[in-house]
Order: structure tokens, then sequence, then C-alpha cells
């Protein structure tokens, strides 16, 4: 893994994370969580669009993978803190 594959992860981490925070109302995680929950949601993403045969190229199809990925995170963790 090179330092240029870590950076891309974590720009688009930041940005799944943050509109994944602006759509899911009641959780709130600040800029750090956002990173966080976009990367753990891209992985989560392209995990179940692996299972569904969807495969979306390029730096936008990172963005979109990771931000379904985050937000069904958001939506687990807002089940669990109510």
């Amino acid at each position: 893994m090179t330092l240029t594959e870590v950076i891309t992860w974590i720009v688009v981490g930041g940005i799944a994370g943050l509109l994944a925070d602006l759509v899911v109302k009641g959780i709130k995680v600040g800029l750090l969580g956002a990173i966080l929950v976009g990367i753990l949601g891209g992985l989560l993403g392209g995990w179940l669009f692996s299972l569904i045969g969807v495969d979306i190229g390029g730096f936008f199809g990172d963005i979109v993978t990771a931000f379904i990925g985050a937000v069904i995170l958001l939506f687990i963790l807002r089940l669990f803190k109510k």
C-alpha cells in the first residue's frame, strides 16, 4: 500500500462520511468520525456491491460506494444510540 493510496482512502472516506453525516439526521460524528465512517463505509459498500455484482469504477464510484456504506453504518449506529 502506497502513501497515495492511503491519502486517497482518507479523502474518499472524508467526503463520503461528511455527505452521509448530512443525510442521516440524529448522528453527528465530527470530521475524524466522518473519515472513519467513510472508510468503513467504503469497505462495507464494496463488500455489498460485490455480493450483488455491481462494479462502479473510478474516483466518483469509490465515493458513491463509500457513501452508501457510510449511510448504512450511520443508520445502524442511530438504531443503537436510541
